[in-house]
């Protein structure tokens, strides 16, 4: 955590490489995020290129170097939403995109498909405020903070969006964290 303060502080001075070090770190998670998003590699990629590209130019802004990811989160989570409004379309379940998710141990492609459909039809505070949750596994209160807006917010789209996943899935899945069906 000291090394990664440190690389913050130097790269808000105008280092570029630690600016890049400090990329290579998140970069497998903002290309996921960024996927979830997009649903295809070309987007993501495209999504990623602008967020980097944001960061790069307003690093220097940063008031809190410990807030370097939460704050490089919300610069992804904002360019995903402006990038997919730019683009207008609708996204949808296709041969590429299941041939790019990746095993993830213990859960079967066809249940990651049905997630991935199930949320596709959700509202967008609910899809947000669920992979911060459980995929970045960030707490209320960094959701909060990242998205700037109330607890008790983020409380209630987190449980209205599980609400909205369990009756999509129909009771069909088991959730490791509650230890029962959803």
């Amino acid at each position: 955590m000291n090394r990664q303060l440190g690389l913050v502080a130097r790269a808000k001075a105008g280092d570029a490489d630690a600016f890049q070090m400090l990329i290579h770190q998140e970069k497998t998670n903002l290309y996921k995020m960024a996927f979830v998003y997009s649903r295809n590699e070309e987007d993501a990629l495209e999504i990623f290129q602008e967020t980097v590209y944001k960061a790069l130019l307003s690093i220097s802004t940063l008031k809190e170097e410990q807030y370097f990811t939460t704050w490089l989160t919300r610069i992804l989570i904002n360019s995903a939403l402006a990038y997919l409004a730019r683009k207008r379309k609708v996204i949808s379940l296709s041969k590429d995109m299941i041939e790019n998710v990746r095993d993830t141990g213990s859960v079967r492609l066809e249940e990651r498909i049905d997630l991935l459909e199930a949320m596709e039809e959700m509202e967008e505070k609910y899809v947000t405020v669920l992979l911060l949750r459980f995929y970045k596994d960030y707490s209320v209160k960094q959701i909060a903070e990242t998205l700037d807006c109330p607890e008790g917010t983020v409380k209630t789209n987190i449980h209205r969006g599980l609400t909205l996943l369990k009756k999509k899935l129909k009771g069909e899945y088991f959730d490791e964290r509650k230890n029962s069906c959803l």
